[in-house]
C-alpha cells in the first residue's frame, strides 16, 4: 500500500465508512461524523500506520479528507 492507500484506509478504519466511499472533498464531523476523540483516534492511527508525526498545529487544520491527504503527500 502507497501513502494515500494507507491514509484512507486509516480514515476508513476510524470512521467505519468503506473505503471506497471516502473522497477528498468529504468533511471530517459533517460527512464523516468525527467527534474530538474519534479525531484523536484518527491522528493516533495515522501517525502509527504512516510512521510519521502530526503536529498539533496541523492537527488543527484538518477539516476534511483532503486535508489529511496534503498533509500525508507534503511528507
Amino acid at each position: 500500500m502507497n501513502l494515500r492507500e494507507t491514509t484512507l484506509a486509516a480514515i476508513a478504519k476510524v470512521s467505519k465508512v468503506d473505503v471506497v466511499g471516502i473522497r477528498p472533498d468529504m468533511d471530517l464531523v459533517a460527512d464523516l461524523g468525527f467527534d474530538s476523540a474519534k479525531a484523536l483516534e484518527l491522528l493516533v492511527e495515522l501517525e502509527e500506520a504512516l510512521g510519521i508525526e502530526i503536529s498539533d498545529e496541523q492537527a488543527a487544520r484538518l477539516n476534511s479528507v483532503g486535508d489529511i491527504l496534503a498533509i500525508v503527500d507534503g511528507m
